[in-house]
């Protein structure tokens, strides 16, 4: 059985894309979680993985300790990883590549934070341009594809890797229009985001950088963990 290594499932917006996508398709996996170190000493993680950083997965022996590289080993071993159709496998795996390599400012202004909610009197140009991308990148998926979800009716990779967003979305209030919208409480109502959602909030880990680097961007948080 496969092993999935992740961290916080308040803040690791990258151990939640193997894990949603895992959950999604039904394939079984013993799932390890790893708090980050609230001391600061990630020895733990240098120790685990190559990087010092999860997700990783572990197969028979077989180590893979980067989110895109589990979904196309995965993708090598499992149908639905990927969409069946050339055009809108293409597609996603566009769309995939974007999130795992782009999005700077949405991930250092809005970092993944299930568990609080906060509000940007006016989001910053850097930011806003980010949100705009996302809207439109999600509007075509959806268009293109015929939806629910970003490359046809299926769940794959590609909403994988935009999950985080979601989560962010509902923290941070981000303005979404039209059908990209509605795809971001799509993803939130799935059972596997669901179950993610209610362990975060119920997560006694505090990591003071994550928390740092929410109350420098928008202030006053409302904190919604127990």
């Amino acid at each position: 059985m496969y092993v999935l290594h992740i961290a916080n499932k308040n803040y690791s917006s990258w151990s939640l894309r193997p894990w949603v996508l895992l959950h999604a398709l039904g394939i079984p996996f013993e799932e390890r979680l790893l708090p980050f170190p609230p001391d600061g000493d990630w020895s733990a993680f240098r120790a685990l993985s190559p990087t010092g950083q999860v997700p990783l997965l572990e197969d028979a022996g077989t180590v893979v300790w980067d989110s895109l590289a589990i979904v196309e080993y995965l993708a090598e071993r499992h149908s639905g990883v990927w969409p069946e159709d050339a055009a809108a496998r293409a597609w996603a795996r566009c769309a995939a590549a974007e999130m795992h390599a782009g999005f700077q400012a949405l991930r250092g202004t809005c970092p993944m934070n299930c568990g609080i909610r906060a509000r940007f009197e006016r989001l910053p140009p850097a930011l806003a341009a980010d949100v705009a991308r996302v809207e439109a990148l999600w509007n075509d998926g959806l268009a293109r594809f015929g939806g629910p979800f970003l490359a046809g009716a299926a769940f794959t990779a590609a909403d994988a890797f935009f999950a985080p967003v979601a989560f962010r979305v509902q923290s941070y209030a981000l303005p979404l229009r039209g059908p990209a919208a509605d795809y971001a409480q799509r993803l939130l109502a799935l059972p596997a985001m669901r179950d993610w959602y209610r362990a975060a909030l119920a997560e006694s880990w505090r990591e003071r950088g994550h928390e740092a680097a929410v109350a420098a961007a928008v202030g006053e948080v409302e904190d919604l963990r127990g």
